[in-house]
């Protein structure tokens, strides 16, 4: 059973970045939105989450509203907004980290 977790709080709220990395399991996966996109700058969070067998993506939206640009080797994929509607779809359950 896979699981979207949607989370929109910056790292430097770190209880709650922390809470949520402990809830994903191997196929799940995480989309980074609102300040939560500024997440994507820590090559070690995003490392550990991919490596864990978790596909990570940001908003596209999110990520333009804030000047962020990914680099091709960050692991991390962009998301449109009919993408979010399709990760939510495609997923047992939605969990919002917020």
């Amino acid at each position: 059973m896979s699981t979207l977790h949607t989370l929109n709080k910056a790292p430097s709220n770190s209880s709650l970045w922390h809470d949520c990395q402990r809830a994903l399991q191997a196929g799940d996966t995480l989309l980074l939105i609102e300040n939560g996109v500024y997440g994507c700058a820590d090559d070690t969070f995003t490392a550990q989450i991919i490596a864990a067998d978790i596909k990570v993506y940001a908003l596209h939206a999110d990520l333009n509203a804030r000047g962020i640009t990914l680099s091709s080797d960050s692991g991390v994929a962009v998301a449109s907004d009919d993408d979010f509607i399709r990760l939510s779809i495609e997923n047992n359950k939605v969990i919002s980290w917020f």
